[in-house]
């Protein structure tokens, strides 16, 4: 009978795992990924979140748009009478509401505030006039803030 003898060269085992230097390679690009991924998904964020004030404003705007378009309050043709409660034009909000602090309306001008996660932004809409169609200037801090 033939006995099986284990050969006198050895045979090199494959390492099992990764060398550190390639583990550092992977932590540092995951580091890159992250400083630079996750300050955009905020402020991405945000400005999602953010969508809600600006949506909140639609009432006030197409309200100030008929009584403009319909001449149906005393005088539209001036913007003083364009105020929260007048001219079928909603109330003011003034409690929180969701991500919506307030909308008010003055004068024609309707500003929206967002809560304090919102970093208390504004959204201004200014009418270019009361001649139909009416015109809007978007303005406010959510412009500067990069959110609206």
């Amino acid at each position: 009978m033939m006995t099986y003898a284990p050969s006198k060269q050895t045979k090199k085992q494959p390492s099992d795992g990764f060398t550190l230097l390639e583990l550092m390679f992977v932590v540092a690009i995951v580091g890159l990924l992250v400083v630079v991924a996750v300050p955009a998904y905020l402020d991405y964020s945000k400005s999602a979140k953010f969508t809600e004030v600006v949506r909140a404003t639609v009432p006030y705007r197409l309200a100030i748009e008929q009584v403009v378009s319909t001449a149906s309050c005393a005088d539209p043709m001036t913007l003083g009478v364009l105020d929260n409660g007048f001219c079928g034009i909603p109330v003011a909000i003034t409690s929180p509401i969701g991500r919506v602090a307030s909308v008010t309306v003055e004068n024609g001008i309707v500003t929206a505030t967002g809560i304090a996660s919102l970093d208390n932004s504004t959204f201004i809409l200014t009418p270019n006039g009361v001649t139909p169609p009416v015109q809007w200037t978007i303005s406010g801090t959510c412009i500067t803030n990069s959110i609206c």
